[in-house]
């Protein structure tokens, strides 16, 4: 047996169509007493590869009319005003049993601070006609026309465009599809494809961001396709082997080894090798990265999204909801605002005696701070702020629109001596910016520097975040999400209305 060790090819991958990043360089890396993994927490899957979380549910419908059945979108493909966010599209192969599905599960779980979804190859498999039924046993399911590839490309187009898309389920005990169920499968951050063959057709290839081989020991592969066909899948033992000599491994040796070569990375060991997969995580969160407005404007910061910011902003822009419900998790929201604005004051060291009479060095809350809340929805966060800065001042702006040509009149209520604080300036939406710059203005010539700004919102337009950084750029912006942009009314889409009636009630007046 040779030596186990860490290595890693710089050698590029081969120069075909299907190379479709910059860089794919493959990289194949072991260690020395690597630990078993002890089970993956999983972030919207379930043991079966069932998506059950956020990202997709699982729904009975009527049978298609075909056995191919459809990869139909449920949903209309979007407002242009929306357009979808490119997702990352990851290809996962191997052979059979080789852990391709526990990589997946791992990777899901350390990016849960994404939406992402696991596509099976498996759920392609086209149903058998009672001729093939007759001599299933003869029937070759390694073999690439096992699958429906069309299908299989059709929904993961979709997916990168943006769509939900319905999944067919397969039953592997009698080798057909369901006829009254499916996956529905809603558009993510992330896009997993998984299965042995996902790397031979070169249409396939072309749609993956990230390609993956997960290799394994042929023994052990073996000796896991037993255990997983007898127990799930309701077959025998003589039947397994005899299906692995006649059909399984010769495909392996024809089709799936050979297709290794269009991997990018390369994990010997699957789901116990931790390094690769940590190494594989790190490069897909620098490639989803930061919201393109963060690269090019360094005072905007966007608190990190995670399952529950984005739903408290799905309950809140839900034009259904109760006021109850929206004014409770508008203040969840606005709260976590709040503090992630206050992390950008700046502090002082300073050290306490602990009751354990120990000395522990912390810091000093700012001390000349105050809240400005543009009338009238920006009133509805200053609880969080009086919650968050005990005794904390704050004074008022209205900026009102009034005749034909908009002029704004602008009323003000500020400390005397806010030139000498630091100021929170709250406005839950920044849509096209106007309001936010004339507050702003009026506020430097009070005498704050602009640098003692941090405009806090709960959701922003692109639009009024260019004309806010572009104007201020020494200001702080720290939003919950930025959304599409502004429609011909020019309001905020998606968006969630009118903040201010929907928050105090007065959306019926």
């Amino acid at each position: 047996m040779r030596e186990r060790e860490m290595k890693e090819e710089t050698t590029a991958s081969p120069q075909t169509n299907d190379n479709n990043n910059n860089n794919n360089i493959a990289m194949e890396y072991e260690i020395v007493n690597t630990v078993t993994s002890s089970g993956p927490h999983l972030s919207g899957l379930s043991s079966d590869g069932l998506i059950l979380g956020p990202t997709a549910t699982t729904t009975t419908t009527s049978p298609p009319s075909s056995d191919r059945g459809s990869c139909s979108s449920p949903g209309s493909p979007g407002d242009p005003i929306n357009p979808p966010k490119q997702p990352f599209v990851i290809g996962v192969s191997g052979g059979t049993a080789s852990g391709k599905t526990t990589v997946c599960d791992m990777m899901i779980q350390q990016l849960h601070d994404h939406r992402v979804v696991l596509v099976n190859q498996d759920s392609f498999y086209r149903g058998l006609t009672d001729e093939e039924l007759k001599h299933v046993h003869e029937y070759n399911f390694d073999h690439p026309d096992a699958f429906d590839t069309e299908q299989l490309l059709e929904c993961i187009g979709k997916l990168k465009s943006g769509q939900s898309v319905q999944v067919p389920i397969y039953d592997f005990k009698n080798h057909q599809r369901f006829s009254d169920r499916f996956r529905q499968v809603n558009a993510s951050d992330v896009i997993i494809l998984e299965g042995i063959l996902v790397f031979h057709d070169q249409r396939v290839r072309n749609l993956m961001n990230m390609k993956i081989f997960v290799d394994a020991d042929a023994d052990v592969r073996l000796a896991r396709r037993i255990k997983r066909d007898t127990v799930d899948r309701g077959r025998d033992v003589h039947s397994v082997l005899e299906q692995y000599s006649k059909f399984v491994k010769p495909a392996f040796d024809g089709f799936i080894l050979p297709s290794k070569k269009y991997a990018d990375v390369i994990i010997p060991r699957g789901g116990d090798n931790h390094v690769a997969i940590d190494l594989i995580v790190q490069h897909i969160r620098t490639k989803l990265g930061q919201h393109n407005l963060c690269k090019i404007y360094p005072n905007l910061n966007v608190i990190q999204s995670t399952f529950q910011i984005r739903g408290m902003h799905t309950l809140i822009r839900d034009k259904e909801i109760t006021k109850h419900d929206f004014v409770f998790y508008s203040d969840r929201l606005i709260r976590l605002v709040v503090e992630h604005g206050l992390g950008y004051l700046p502090f002082t060291e300073k050290q306490v005696i602990t009751p354990t009479g120990s000395v522990y060095t912390g810091v000093d809350f700012c001390k000349k701070l105050c809240g400005v809340s543009v009338i009238r929805s920006g009133e509805s966060m200053e609880n969080a702020l009086r919650a968050c800065c005990k005794g904390i001042k704050i004074g008022k702006i209205l900026i009102h629109r009034t005749g034909d040509n908009k002029k704004q009149l602008i009323y003000e209520k500020l400390p005397k001596d806010i030139s000498e604080r630091h100021v929170l300036l709250m406005d839950p939406v920044l849509a096209t910016g106007n309001s936010a710059s004339q507050a702003i203005e009026l506020l430097t010539r009070k005498g704050v520097p602009e640098s003692r700004i941090i405009f806090l919102n709960l959701i922003s337009a692109p639009e009024g975040i260019h004309r806010v950084c572009k104007q201020f750029p020494f200001l702080k912006i720290v939003t919950s999400e930025i959304d599409a942009g502004l429609n011909d009314q020019f309001r905020v889409i998606p968006g969630m209305g009118e903040f201010g009636d929907r928050y105090f009630g007065t959306d019926d007046f």
